[in-house]
């Protein structure tokens, strides 16, 4: 009699009302999905338009002033039509020399914090420099290398470029390669070791095979980063206007030109600015689309 009552008052029995509350709260969930899911579709659509707006400001700017004379004539005084040469062929040499010296260098160093260190005292020591370097400004990295390399030896010189780049490759590459060889399930390391490989070759065939997408990801994203820097080669290698392979004297660059020409009052220097910083970004893009080529026609 008082069950019969307190329905008719109006009081929701106890599975109805667990029902309707679930309900309530899969609402709200699809609503809070929904919404966080338009914020990352407006972030992406973002991200994507200022990506799009500087690959479409270096094309219209510097398309305009590419010619012949940009890859066959050195840097010139303003008015007198020169080019890229020298800049061009320094940036390749001081780029590529910057990453074969860094990037075995930390490939062996991620391979120990992931094969052999693991969570000693010396590897945490070393992971905590490692990421120090990974985030420092590349102006402190080429002070340190000045202090080094340029201050004793009395110049600038290209070698000392080459050894401010490779230390901006060494803590990317050891971070990449580190992470990689740690998503290596352990069966496959077990595996080796049971058919009675040693441990080097179980990590050389076996572990960098299986990491090897990501560790040549982690080369191409430094390759990326020491191919546009200026602040560490205004300090080491300096720039030179006239045609130089030598290691030991000043050496010309991308990076340095395009600052020394950007902020200029010519006109013809600005246009050599742009047409640099379209060079840079079609070369890094092309390294990356063969590197990825490559890795495909390799499995």
């Amino acid at each position: 009699m008082s069950m019969s009552a307190t329905v008719q008052a109006g009081a929701v029995p106890g599975p109805a009302k667990d029902h309707r509350t679930a309900l309530r709260l899969g609402r709200r969930r699809h609503r809070v999905n929904l919404l966080v899911k338009l914020l990352c579709v407006l972030a992406t659509v973002i991200g994507l338009l200022f990506l799009a707006s500087i690959l479409l400001t270096l094309i219209w700017r510097g398309i305009a002033g590419l010619s012949i004379t940009v890859f066959t004539t050195n840097t010139l005084p303003p008015g007198s039509n020169g080019g890229l040469l020298n800049a061009i062929v320094g940036t390749l040499i001081q780029t590529a020399l910057g990453t074969l010296i860094g990037t075995p260098i930390g490939l062996m160093v991620g391979t120990y914090l992931a094969e052999y260190g693991r969570h000693s005292p010396m590897a945490n020591a070393v992971r905590f420099v490692s990421d120090v370097l990974l985030s420092a400004p590349s102006i402190l990295i080429g002070l340190f290398i000045y202090q080094l390399c340029v201050e004793p030896f009395g110049g600038f010189s290209g070698i000392a470029g080459c050894l401010a780049l490779a230390v901006i490759v060494i803590p990317i590459v050891v971070r990449t390669t580190e992470d990689m060889l740690q998503l290596i399930p352990p069966s496959l390391r077990e595996a080796a070791v049971a058919l009675g490989a040693p441990k080097w070759k179980m990590i050389v065939l076996i572990c960098y095979r299986a990491a090897k997408d990501g560790i040549v990801t982690g080369v191409l994203l430094a390759v990326a980063r020491i191919a546009g820097e200026t602040a560490p080669l205004l300090f080491t290698s300096l720039g030179n206007l006239n045609w130089s392979l030598s290691l030991s004297q000043p050496m010309s660059s991308l990076p340095v030109t395009i600052y020394q020409y950007a902020g200029s009052a010519f006109d013809d220097w600005v246009q050599l600015a742009w047409v640099g910083a379209l060079l840079i970004t079609v070369g890094v893009l092309a390294v990356n689309v063969l590197a990825r080529f490559a890795l495909r026609g390799g499995r």
